[in-house]
């Protein structure tokens, strides 16, 4: 399924709908090339989950170069990952993320550098240019047995 994202605040906004229903154990693959708004969309979901949760929002950096950032919730701690620099999928072991994996939210950014340790069950979140320069065609896949009946309308399309 693809959603059209007319701009920027489209994309911050359909990233809180998917923040509002995230679970413990969710996995968010973030795919596209450099300057697609992997980054954005990590910092929107992040901010409004907090939001929801009745906790401050706070500034969000790009992990590039720490790799991993973490930010507890409510009921989950949700880890933003940026594997750009990792250049074997080993590397990620060294990270701690595979508890992250089952028991958090993980929101993973060039998720195709885990190879074979990324999970099966996963939204993939493919973010595509557009028709203007800020406008995204993000096509959404649920992998595995990630639930894709939470993807209602309103998820989708606000």
């Amino acid at each position: 399924m693809t959603v059209s994202l007319a701009d920027l605040a489209a994309t911050e906004a359909f990233a809180a709908r998917l923040a509002a229903i995230a679970l413990p154990g969710d996995v968010f693959a973030l795919i596209g090339d450099l300057g697609m708004g992997k980054t954005a969309f990590a910092r929107s979901f992040i901010n409004a989950r907090a939001a929801l949760d009745g906790l401050p929002v706070e500034e969000v950096p790009s992990p590039t170069f720490t790799l991993v950032q973490t930010y507890p919730m409510a009921g989950f701690t949700i880890y933003h990952i940026d594997l750009y620099r990792l250049e074997r999928p080993a590397e990620a072991l060294e990270l701690g993320i595979e508890d992250a994996f089952a028991e958090d939210v993980s929101l993973i950014e060039w998720p195709d550098r885990l190879g074979s340790l990324l999970p099966a069950a996963r939204l993939d979140i493919t973010l595509l240019p557009g028709d203007s320069p800020e406008a995204r065609q993000a096509v959404i896949e649920p992998r595995g047995n990630w639930g894709g009946d939470r993807l209602d309308d309103e998820v989708l399309h606000g």
